[in-house]
């Protein structure tokens, strides 16, 4: 029986632990998470949902603020004997003493493709650039960050209207195949891991809330990548009539450029059409201060908004 420690916190590495605890050559002898954090408006405090699985399987769950400094628990982790430690989206950085426990190797996957998009963002990075395709990647983790060994990988094409939260969910549904069949490659040996290119590595950081301010100025094409690569957070805004709009959804038309940016050209059945740099972006979902998710439609009716009518402004 290969033994092993999970350590993950939020909701995209449930469905992992959750494989892991019904794979009959796995035992996982404990969880590792983050804290329980205060969450929503009532600021109530909320366990990560990695405990939450773990507590729903009786699985062993410790939570730490910072696993390299808490000595108890290295101590409890070294009497584990465990063959593996298995981080996805953990949210600390591990030393070398932790890294050093497991018989076998610490493993961590990562949603991209090595070495692109090393760091804590790579699904919304990857959207806001364009690219077209990602992945996720198991390696073997070292002290640099996303610099280890490459183990597998499987490849995810990105489409031109796919969101974060949607690559998230692929992500989430298609990590446990190849965090198993890495566990299982390395512990028999079948499997041996790849020096990882340092050519074409970039780093993918968080975004900031200032981060979904949108330039009008920029492509219909960027504009649209930087909306649906920010549903989740921050959400991409921008000011009409002086309060601020979040921006849902949009879709890049393709049409004669007008002669200046962050003009509404059209306001029809299908949304709010804005001129910008190159092409034309159709608006069709917003949030506007203090309510829900609407039709860009009916907000562009109830705002009273006019073809011609500058905005970002």
């Amino acid at each position: 029986m290969i033994k092993a420690v999970f350590m993950g916190t939020p909701e995209i590495a449930v469905k992992s632990l959750n494989e892991l605890i019904k794979n009959n050559e796995i035992e996982i002898a404990a969880v590792i998470t983050q804290p329980d954090r205060p969450k929503g408006r009532g600021n109530k405090l909320t366990p990560p949902p990695v405990k939450v699985c773990a507590l729903e399987h009786n699985i062993l769950c410790i939570q730490t603020e910072k696993i390299s400094k808490d000595k108890e628990l290295i101590d409890k982790l070294k009497s584990m004997n465990a063959d593996f430690f298995i981080t996805y989206a953990f949210g600390q950085i591990l030393s070398q003493e932790v890294l050093d426990i497991p018989k076998i190797a610490t493993i961590n996957l990562h949603a991209s493709l090595l070495p692109k998009y090393r760091g804590a963002n790579p699904i919304q990075r990857c959207i806001f650039d364009g690219e077209k395709k990602t992945g996720i990647t198991t390696m073997l983790t070292v002290l640099e960050l996303d610099a280890g060994d490459i183990c597998e990988t499987l490849e995810i094409p990105i489409d031109e209207n796919m969101t974060d939260i949607e690559l998230k969910e692929i992500i989430s549904k298609k990590s446990p195949e190849l965090i198993c069949s890495t566990i299982k490659g390395l512990y028999s040996g079948n499997l041996t891991p790849k020096k990882q290119c340092e050519q074409g590595v970039c780093i993918a950081k968080k975004f900031t809330k200032q981060d979904g301010l949108i330039n009008w100025k920029n492509t219909a094409l960027q504009i649209h990548n930087q909306v649906r690569s920010m549903v989740d957070f921050p959400t991409a805004y921008t000011l009409i009539n002086g309060k601020m709009i979040k921006i849902i959804e949009t879709r890049v038309i393709e049409q004669k450029n007008a002669n200046d940016s962050g003009v509404i050209t059209s306001i029809n059945k299908d949304g709010i059409e804005i001129s910008c740099s190159q092409g034309s972006l159709l608006i069709t979902e917003v949030k506007p201060e203090s309510k829900g998710i609407m039709h860009a439609r009916d907000y562009a009716n109830g705002a009273k908004l006019k073809i011609g009518q500058k905005i970002g402004e």
